[in-house]
């Protein structure tokens, strides 16, 4: 949830609306021989032709052809290849809304053969695939955070680029993460392309053209095959190294709405509106689309589509996914799961603001279970382990609250029902929302909030950095032990903070930069997290993926308060270990837990990870080192 400046819109009085479209979005269709232009517009369209991507006059306009209710087509003969163009029905110009390639800050789309921008062997890059949505460990990433500072020692710095070094990749792998869920790299409103040399931050959520890449992350805005380029260089670098790539997409706002691609080609088509004609804000950010409507859900579906098979990607997620309508939501999945079933979506189960449609009809969290194989985030997990969204001062179980343990046992099991948890306690909600466990996402913090260390700092100010690390640590097993699909925010593994701010959207890169001096510094953060997924990804019981295995396999051990406790019985999933416990403690003093006589080996204790173990205990009781995690083995 975001509040980004944007301008306010007018409401529009045009009311024309179009029928259900037929290819739509094959707005520029190129042959060496001749290039067809299409568009769906209420009135006759002016095609422009430019020689150049910004300035310059037009060399040719021609008059479009109507060939369907409210469709319009022209064919110019000739090669066209490097032409820019734009569309005109008397609002302005615009690129269309299906542009696949701008020019320099995306006022005019290029005539481009897509062929010219695929990197050598790409056509044997292939998507990553995977049995279960659970095996995921997602790693969101901002290109210009991740590789901005100079001691990140890389080279391509805030580029595409960054993630096709060997640094880059080595260290990702490193840290286990199977798929790094970039912040939106479509071409966005807010940087200034042309003055690539001047420092300029935004996080993205700000679209103008949805189905190409941003050029500021290019070397080259200028040279609209550059982006492409440079984009699919970094799939196939990091699908080459068995990482897969999730787009940050935001179809529920634009920009601004006057102005917009959607408004100049077909007002009022593509946005929601009060009963009062003022345009509606569930986005927060001064408009709404509306997903229900014909031309708005024929777009999202064959945008997804478009960047699945062009660009290979692997997964989406869906911002404010909460503003779009269920039926929609659900049609994208099932065109996902014609190109590729293990394409993971999930988005964030809320909206900003009130919608202008039925809440009951929306993609809520609430709604998941109307939304197979589609995930939401768990804010549950999120604000019982850290503190409330709206309180960025107030603790919960990190800071030894001990009225947050079903809310975090509710996240352990994926947001299932689970016959131990007392939903009357959860905080959020009050029963199951998810059908099966990896339809949430288990995450204790993102991009749009204070990051981890910043809120432990904000809720503890007398924190010291031994006990900032043990808490960073045990948050983090609650999230990697989850039967949810795993998150992370990129540098935590390297105790990453922005100086307390929680919403820094455009703040400069001295906030938003990660500082790699600090895998020196804190080397046992770095390893905790890498040992924890390794650990994850060794054994399946941590991941069954299926309710009923989570409600055989997965019970709760009776605890002190402030301590959430489990055990994966029965070789839970097919692994190897026939018991496995997991303790959080959060309190400042040990803890004692009961469980089966026996003999245990310690993989997590005290803050490391050794998953060939770190010790045994015998007997019946478990003791938890304070602030910390215990997880053994029989």
């Amino acid at each position: 949830m975001r509040k980004l400046m944007m301008a306010g819109c007018m409401a529009l009085l045009l009311s024309s609306q179009p029928l259900k479209a037929q290819e739509t979005f094959r707005e520029m269709q190129y042959s060496p021989q001749s290039t067809v232009f299409t568009l769906n517009a209420p009135s006759r369209p002016t095609l422009r032709l430019y020689r150049a991507g910004r300035g310059g006059k037009q060399y040719k306009k021609m008059k479009m052809k109507q060939v369907g209710d409210n469709r319009w087509s022209i064919e110019v003969k000739g090669d066209l290849k490097g032409v820019f163009y734009t569309f005109d029905i008397g609002r302005g110009e615009t690129p269309g809304v299906f542009a696949k390639a701008v020019s320099c800050n995306g006022g005019r789309a290029a005539v481009v053969d897509m062929r010219d921008t695929n990197p050598a062997g790409w056509e044997n890059d292939r998507r990553l695939t995977t049995k279960s949505m659970a095996d995921l460990v997602l790693y969101e990433l901002h290109h210009r955070d991740f590789s901005i500072d100079p001691s990140s020692g890389l080279v391509n710095k805030g580029k595409f680029l960054a993630l096709t070094e060997k640094k880059a990749i080595a260290h990702l792998k490193a840290l286990g993460v199977n798929a790094v869920h970039i912040l939106p790299s479509y071409d966005f409103a807010s940087i200034d392309e042309a003055k690539y040399d001047t420092p300029q931050y935004n996080w993205g959520y700000d679209p103008l053209n949805y189905n190409v890449p941003e050029g500021s992350y290019s070397f080259d805005a200028e040279l609209p095959t550059r982006r492409i380029l440079e984009f699919k260089q970094m799939v196939q670098a990091l699908h080459q190294a068995g990482i897969r790539v999730v787009l940050d997409v935001v179809y529920n706002h634009t920009f601004s709405l006057e102005g917009s691609n959607f408004d100049r080609t077909f007002p009022k088509a593509y946005y929601r509106y009060r009963p009062d004609g003022t345009p509606s804000d569930g986005s927060g950010c001064g408009n709404e689309t509306a997903s229900e409507k014909p031309l708005m859900r024929e777009f999202m579906i064959e945008s997804m589509k478009y960047w699945a098979q062009e660009y290979h990607i692997d997964g989406f997620r869906v911002d404010l996914m909460g503003c779009h309508d269920i039926e929609t939501m659900n049609e994208i999945r099932a065109m996902v799961d014609k190109i590729d079933p293990s394409i993971y979506i999930y988005g964030e189960g809320w909206s900003a603001g009130s919608c202008a449609y039925p809440q009951e009809k929306l993609a809520m969290k609430a709604h998941a279970k109307q939304l197979d194989g589609i995930g939401a985030f768990s804010d549950e997990m999120r604000d019982a382990l850290r503190g409330p969204f709206s309180d960025d001062h107030k603790g919960g179980f990190l800071i030894g609250e001990t009225d947050q343990e079903e809310s975090i046992k509710f996240g352990i099991v994926g947001a299932i029902a689970h016959p131990q948890i007392d939903m009357t306690k959860v905080n959020y909600s009050r029963e199951a929302w998810t059908n099966e466990p990896s339809q949430m996402v288990a995450y204790v913090s993102c991009h749009d909030d204070m990051c981890l260390t910043d809120r432990l700092r904000a809720t503890m100010p007398y924190i010291t950095d031994d006990e900032l690390i043990r808490l960073d640590l045990l948050a983090q097993t609650a999230v990697l032990t989850s039967q949810g699909v795993p998150f992370i925010l990129a540098g935590e593994e390297m105790l990453r903070d922005k100086k307390g701010v929680h919403n820094s959207f455009r703040s400069p890169d001295s906030i938003n930069r990660l500082d790699w001096n600090n895998l020196k510094r804190y080397p046992q953060v770095f390893d905790y997290y890498a040992g924890l997924i390794a650990l994850r990804k060794a054994h399946p019981a941590f991941r069954m993926g299926k309710a009923e295995e989570v409600r055989k396999n997965l019970e709760f051990v009776d605890a002190p308060k402030g301590v959430v406790a489990f055990r994966l019985k029965n070789n839970a999933g097919g692994d190897a270990w026939q018991n496995i416990y997991v303790v959080l403690n959060s309190q400042k003093t040990p803890q004692n837990v009961k469980v089966a006589e026996g003999s245990y080996t310690k993989v997590v204790a005290n803050g490391k990870v050794n998953a060939e173990g770190l010790g045994l205990i015998s007997g019946s009781t478990l003791t938890v080192a304070p602030q910390s995690a215990l997880i053994v083995h029989d």
